[in-house]
């Protein structure tokens, strides 16, 4: 429910701002208003002024000006009048809103209480904090390869995979490495990391292409590629690559960004 108010409120924010704008701009324009007159294909554009002839004044083609300013006008009295109703809607629903959110009950709880209370609504922290607690299936293909500990306390196969998993854990994103991924074809793959998108309860893949000077690698990694889009696996979307090679080394900055745009309203 806090989500729905906040969204709200960056509606309503929106709104005053265009409101504010529209309202400063409104003062600018010509008196009257447009009419148009169209006739097969022949269009004529009219100034109609208070208090006189309502078919208006013909305006000429060389007087653009006056028909953008005139048409802009009342675009912008339209806009104020539906603009300032969805502002008092919203504003009423917030109202309503503040006075009672059903998914702070449980929160409100004591610890010793939430240890025998299963909530109906699972609030996003407790469904994160469950979720990174799950036991799944994970990778035991050449254990010993695994050297590198990472913040979070398990251990990665390269020092670019810890990178990435203390960025992860630095940014609080929920993750599992290796994790058991089934395929349609009944395969099993093992992404580098599993994420989880909290607020939309997602599961998003992060791949670490990490020896792309070696052409079978880039081969294998190009067919990974296309086995998790036959899959509904679709790069920018439900994945996300980084990479590096002899020549090109991991973007850590990059990366931080790319996961604080992608990630940042579950932070």
């Amino acid at each position: 429910m806090q989500d729905y108010t906040k969204l709200m409120m960056k509606r309503a924010a929106e709104l005053k701002k265009a409101i504010r704008v529209a309202e400063r701009n409104i003062k600018n324009y010509p008196k009257g208003r447009l009419r148009i007159s169209q006739s097969g294909n022949q269009v004529r554009y009219y100034h109609v002024l208070p208090g006189q002839d309502r078919s208006g004044t013909y305006i000429k083609r060389d007087r653009l000006d006056v028909i953008n300013q005139l048409a802009q006008k009342d675009y912008t009295e339209r806009f104020i009048r539906s603009a300032r109703k969805e502002l008092s809607r919203l504003e009423q629903c917030m109202g309503l809103l503040s006075n009672g959110d059903a998914d702070l009950v449980y929160q409100t709880l004591g610890d010793r209480r939430k240890a025998f209370v299963e909530p109906y609504i699972l609030p996003d922290e407790v469904y994160a904090e469950r979720w990174k607690k799950e036991e799944f299936k994970t990778n035991t293909y050449m254990p010993e390869t695994k050297k590198y500990e990472t913040r979070q306390g398990e251990m990665v196969r390269s020092k670019s995979e810890a990178i990435l998993a203390d960025i992860l854990f630095e940014l609080g994103i929920p993750y599992h490495y290796e994790q058991a991924l089934m395929l349609n074809n009944h395969m099993v793959r093992y992404p580098d990391f599993t994420l989880l998108k909290v607020k939309s309860r997602e599961l998003i893949y992060l791949e670490h292409f990490g020896l792309l000077d070696d052409e079978n690698y880039r081969e294998g990694c190009l067919k990974k590629l296309d086995e998790y889009m036959n899959n509904g696996i679709y790069l920018g979307k439900n994945l996300l690559i980084t990479y590096e090679s002899e020549w090109c080394s991991l973007d850590i900055g990059g990366t931080r960004r790319m996961l604080k745009d992608i990630f940042g309203q579950d932070q």
